[in-house]
């Protein structure tokens, strides 16, 4: 099988498709087809995943589960998934319409997350785990290697603050959601009873509580210090 699509999966993923269906469908949006990345996108993330678990308990035979599962929650997050989608040139593969593309959904890190997982599941259908592995290894790279010590998540950095300090459990709170269903913006609000709240705003829910927890986590920091 040849053409551009097949062209540009071989060198991105290192193998040649068999078919196309499953990789044209998980570069469709929503806005385009009814038969989108969505399903894929639900696989994908549990290979991902799987492959991500195996790869760090290769690589840190040292650490227990807890800094294990610190590494994993910060390798597979939409984020991540977004950066390694524009490394390989992904959006440029998209199919969009008019209006989404026009919001900037080519760029959004929602979906060009959710695209990668959806990549990633189609390739698992096409031609199983094993070159599901190696493109997964190769796309992510050098992005397992370069943490330090397992990275703590802002969520649960201030939940174990809240606790030592005998201070309420933190609270968040959504407190305005704008933006297109593509590409949508979330503004949360963290707090820890009267002591103190902070907001920050994400292209997802969750995305915006972890930067509000890390906003609150310098606030109470300062009020500590003082």
């Amino acid at each position: 099988m040849s053409g551009p699509l097949s062209d540009w999966i071989s060198r991105t993923f290192g193998h040649r498709p068999r078919d196309l269906a499953g990789y044209e469908r998980a570069l469709t949006h929503g806005s385009q087809a009814a038969a989108n990345y969505e399903r894929l996108e639900f696989l994908g993330d549990r290979v991902l995943g799987l492959v991500m678990a195996e790869w760090l308990f290769e690589l840190f035979p040292g650490e227990p589960e807890g800094a294990l599962s610190k590494r994993l929650n910060a390798l597979v997050t939409g984020a991540v998934c977004a950066d390694v989608a524009r490394d390989l040139g992904v959006s440029v593969q998209m199919k969009l319409g008019k209006q989404a593309r026009d919001d900037g959904a080519a760029d959004s890190d929602n979906v060009l997350g959710d695209v990668m997982e959806a990549l990633i599941g189609a390739l698992y259908l096409d031609a199983g785990l094993e070159p599901a592995r190696a493109a997964i290894r190769k796309a992510w790279g050098d992005r397992v290697k370069t943490q330090g010590a397992a990275p703590q998540h802002p969520k649960s950095a201030l939940q174990e603050w809240a606790a030592a300090n005998n201070r309420r459990t933190p609270a968040y709170e959504v407190v305005e959601r704008s933006g297109p269903h593509h590409a949508p913006r979330f503004t949360v609000k963290a707090s820890i009873g009267a002591l103190a709240e902070a907001t920050a705003t994400g292209s997802s829910k969750q995305e915006a509580e972890t930067a509000a927890a890390a906003a609150l986590l310098e606030q109470v920091g300062r009020l500590v210090a003082r």
